[in-house]
């Protein structure tokens, strides 16, 4: 009888906890007030070229923000809105060899964002840039690896920007 009082009890706290809008159990701390979000496309401003990535990027942040919160995703004028463009996609070595040869590479991806909480403009960035790298053997060429890195890359930086904007880590 006590362990069905306690678990009743645990459930009801935590039902109260994330019923008040301002905690969820997925970390977001949204204001109950604030009730949709404008997720722009990623624009692609970096210098070396690639064609999938601003779709990847744009696509994986609102699946994010689909998953994680209740927030309706709006084209125009949201409650939030959110702002990127990809300022960088360098290959560089990351470890070099005692006879000065790249034994590994690092695609590093850098994006630019801003974001306006209409509601609570305290909470605005502008600018803030997010990177993230993935390394691969120097002896495999990144035409071979790119999509793989690239979607780890992603998966990085959108849960950055999520945290920053939504959970305010």
């Amino acid at each position: 009888m006590m362990k069905a009082v306690r678990i009743l009890f645990l459930g009801l706290a935590a039902l109260a906890v994330s019923a008040c809008g301002i905690y969820s159990f997925s970390g977001t701390s949204i204001k109950p007030d604030v009730k949709t979000i404008t997720i722009n496309y990623v624009e692609y401003k970096a210098m070396k070229v690639n064609p999938s990535l601003s779709n990847d990027l744009t696509e994986a942040i609102r699946n994010q923000f689909r998953r994680m919160t209740n927030l309706e995703q709006v084209e125009l004028d949201g409650d939030l809105e959110i702002t990127g463009q990809v300022t960088g996609y360098d290959v560089r070595a990351s470890s070099v060899t005692a006879g000065d040869v790249a034994a590994m590479n690092r695609l590093t991806v850098t994006v630019k964002v801003d974001f306006t909480n209409r509601k609570y403009p305290e909470e605005d960035f502008t600018g803030k840039s997010f990177s993230a790298y993935a390394d691969y053997e120097s002896t495999t060429s990144l035409d071979a690896v790119e999509s793989t890195l690239c979607a780890e890359i992603v998966d990085k930086i959108v849960e950055d920007i999520f945290n920053a904007t939504v959970a305010q880590w």
